[in-house]
């Protein structure tokens, strides 16, 4: 599967793109977005990844922020 992302950090996750649970997410995904309004639109799936290459990472917060309207993640 060929993921859009800055290649640092593709290299780093190629492994995981080919695996069966990322291919079941991915299609859950565009199912997600063939039927409802969802954000952030399609090409900004990875724009975290995007804006920091693996490099500059020092640190990693996880968690999950409801955003319901354009704009609001960015």
């Amino acid at each position: 599967m060929n993921v859009k992302i800055e290649d640092s950090w593709k290299k780093l996750l190629q492994e995981e793109f080919h695996k069966a649970y990322f291919q079941d997410l991915v299609e859950f995904v565009r199912r997600e977005y063939q039927n409802h309004k969802v954000y952030p639109p399609g090409p900004n799936i990875f724009n975290a990844f995007n804006k920091c290459p693996f490099p500059n990472v020092k640190v990693v917060i996880l968690g999950q922020d409801p955003y319901h309207g354009p704009e609001q993640a960015h």
